[in-house]
């Protein structure tokens, strides 16, 4: 597949998946939002033009780094969410994303065999989702009151994320591109404008779904990481994509019944 037509997939299955999320946790609520993004909108399009443009090595390289960066989406969310108590979106924001940071370059330090990274991530968003508060009242919030360039900007922002990161991995290294990656674009809309609207609640309620997402998140990239250089584009991300639903329909029957979600 030639440049331009890469470009051109990228410029429609980006914010063609990120527009239907949008759609789709607006009807549901904050938490189902933020659950809808453990279906890799942007990263899982980043891992399949990475594999098509600079080989499936290059490519399962990265998935073992976006799945490690679990944890750094873990302490996004944790961040916000204790920030949040006492203080506005734009604190709260920064706070989330100085941890994604810190954790990241932690991760780019430390390398685990793909299996045991795996189930420590899982152990991450076990612990993590114990933390995070919770609160009855918003559990069930609709989001409600969003500009009509909101989703518009939403599709247009993750392209770009989409466009850039693909675009400088070379330069970054397949590790490196694949740990800044999973950093959460959609949710951190979903939950910035759930806390302008809502307050604190409504926003944690956001990201504690992404935490919910975010098994199937682990289990997508895992099968990547592991399967792309011996079964091929084709394959491996189909068999990524149909694991990967499968847990996210067990993760929401579980969060439904924990009420979390």
């Amino acid at each position: 597949m030639g440049p331009g037509a890469t470009l051109a997939l990228k410029l429609v299955v980006t914010p063609l998946l990120v527009g239907a999320a949008s759609l789709a946790g607006r009807r549901w609520g904050s938490a189902v939002g933020g659950w809808l993004v453990g279906i890799p909108f942007t990263s899982g399009p980043i891992a399949f033009f990475l594999a098509l443009s600079l080989g499936t090595r290059f490519a399962a390289a990265a998935a073992a780094g976006i799945m490690a960066g679990t944890a750094s989406q873990a302490g996004f969310c944790l961040a916000y969410a204790g920030a949040a108590r006492r203080a506005g979106w734009a604190v709260s924001l920064l706070a989330a994303t100085a941890a994604f940071l810190v954790v990241t370059g932690l991760l780019d330090l430390v390398v685990l065999g793909t299996p045991l990274a795996f189930a420590a991530m899982i152990a991450v968003l076990v612990l993590a989702l114990w933390l995070m508060p919770r609160d009855r009242a918003a559990r069930d919030a609709v989001d409600r009151g969003f500009p009509a360039w909101d989703i518009p900007a939403r599709m247009a922002v993750a392209t770009a994320f989409v466009v850039i990161l693909t675009a400088a991995a070379p330069m970054l290294g397949a590790r490196l591109a694949g740990l800044v990656a999973p950093f959460p674009l959609y949710a951190t809309v979903l939950a910035v404008f759930a806390h302008r609207l809502g307050g604190a609640q409504p926003a944690v309620s956001v990201l504690r779904g992404l935490l919910l997402g975010l098994f199937a998140f682990a289990v997508f990239f895992f099968v990547l990481a592991e399967l792309l250089v011996a079964w091929g584009v084709a394959a491996a991300f189909a068999l990524a994509f149909v694991l990967a639903l499968a847990v996210q329909a067990g993760t929401l029957a579980i969060g439904r019944r924990m009420e979390i979600a």
